[in-house]
């Protein structure tokens, strides 16, 4: 049947107004698909300020597409979103059947400790290695000999801060791992507005300057000047519940050989003489050993951002030093043709203010880690979990990153499967000394919910 002038019309209209609001969409799509407009509006939303330095990059899984680009070869702090670059070529040439492995072996009444800079011994464990010595009627031991050579003696990155020794998140890192590289330290209240009582669970020569008052509120501040009284920490402040506090070590192998000599009284084994430094004898008799898979050191590095962790793989990984681990990082990058032109790492973790890497760059290193059978997304934080516990719950089974923070920093990079379903590779990277760390991670989320809901 013929339609009537007046339905032609209609249909006309109909059709005009369906296209114009097509049209008014994909104008809307591409206005903020755009990335001046995504960072510009973002940089609103979340109050940022106007001079901080900011830096994006999207680009699809498969096309290798850049959808978002602002900025991105713009070289940075990256904080510690900087393990995911330098944790593929550690898991890369360790590869994910690797075994951190502490092992003592006997030798007629001679000890040998092979060390593995395994980051989860503790002292536990090696007082159940040291009881193995039993099953070989040793209650006596001639020598002591301890195989540290699986890693240099430089026991910090380069970088890190001199007077920053007491922050629980930078440890010393090496050969001799143990206890987390951590003392525990408690803090008890006694009498009112009397001293207040310090000592450490684990033996360990140090001083306490005590300052601290029995008071009606907790508020402590530890202070160190290691560069003029080692092992002297400044205790000030009031308690008024028994408090615990983990401060890091300063001197990892005296604190190790002081939990080896617990280990023998435990287990009644008598040693009086020197701890040397020797390679094991190939006719040397396997006793006791530990072992941790290194895929769960990777676990914790990228979800709970550990940094000891993250420089003890980086260097075992690299040959047993910081230097030879980053021309293993060169090395990985460029026969994988990733172009590493103004890219510096002085360490493994981010920590170092002397790092520069560009969102560009981590991008790219997503991209082509994507269909590696062990990627890096396997072990990144998901929302709910790790550095992400609190986090943009809304991307649950979409999201999978590593998050980063410093003073004046704040970044955020990996892989983002979008509303369209659509897979893209992502970094986030802000530098800004005035914006607080709310407005910037406010910032990161409303670029990855722009991109989740437009691309």
């Amino acid at each position: 049947m013929e339609k009537s002038l007046e339905t032609q019309i209609m249909d006309k209209k109909i059709i005009k107004n369906l296209f114009v609001s097509l049209a008014v969409i994909f104008v809307g799509m591409s206005a903020m698909a755009s990335p001046d407009r995504i960072v510009k509006n973002a940089v609103k939303k979340a109050d940022i300020s106007k001079t901080a330095l900011i830096s994006v990059s999207f680009k699809e899984i498969g096309s290798d597409k850049t959808v978002v680009d602002y900025n991105s070869k713009l070289p940075m702090s990256v904080a510690s979103v900087q393990k995911i670059v330098t944790t593929i070529p550690a898991l890369d040439k360790l590869g994910g059947e690797y075994k951190f492995e502490t092992k003592l072996f006997k030798k007629n009444k001679d000890l040998y400790i092979k060390l593995g800079a395994d980051p989860y011994l503790t002292s536990r464990t090696l007082r159940y290695m040291v009881k193995d010595l039993g099953n070989y009627k040793i209650s006596a031991l001639d020598n002591v000999y301890i195989d540290d050579s699986i890693t240099d003696r430089i026991e910090w990155g380069e970088g890190w801060q001199w007077d920053n020794t007491l922050n629980n998140f930078m440890p010393k890192f090496g050969a001799y791992n143990i206890d987390n590289n951590r003392l525990d330290v408690v803090i008890r209240p006694t009498k009112a507005d009397a001293l207040a009582e310090i000592y450490t669970t684990e033996f360990y020569p140090i001083v306490f300057k005590n300052e601290v008052l029995t008071g009606n509120v907790t508020k402590l501040s530890f202070n160190s000047r290691d560069y003029m009284q080692p092992d002297v920490i400044e205790v000030s402040g009031t308690v008024c519940v028994k408090t615990e506090k983990k401060i890091p070590i300063n001197d990892l192998r005296k604190y190790f050989i002081l939990r080896l000599k617990d280990s023998f009284k435990k287990n009644k084994i008598s040693y009086y003489g020197k701890f040397q430094r020797a390679s094991v004898p190939s006719d040397a008799v396997l006793v006791a050993k530990s072992e941790s898979n290194v895929n769960r050191v990777v676990s914790d590095i990228m979800q709970n951002s550990d940094n000891m962790k993250s420089e003890t793989l980086f260097k075992v990984a690299g040959g047993g030093s910081t230097n030879s681990a980053i021309e293993m990082f060169k090395n990985y990058y460029q026969s994988r043709n990733i172009d590493i032109d103004g890219v510096k790492i002085t360490d493994a973790s981010g920590v170092s203010k002397n790092n520069l890497l560009n969102a560009n760059f981590i991008t790219d290193v997503l991209v082509n880690d994507y269909n590696n059978p062990n990627s890096i997304k396997n072990y990144m934080a998901v929302p709910g979990v790790g550095t992400l516990q609190n986090r943009m719950f809304y991307l649950k089974d979409r999201l999978n990153a590593k998050t980063g923070t410093l003073q004046n920093v704040s970044a955020i990079a990996g892989y983002l499967t979008a509303e369209s379903g659509k897979e893209y590779a992502f970094c986030i990277i802000i530098n800004d000394g005035k914006s607080s760390d709310f407005d910037k991670k406010s910032f990161e989320e409303y670029v990855i919910r722009t991109v989740y809901e437009a691309l």
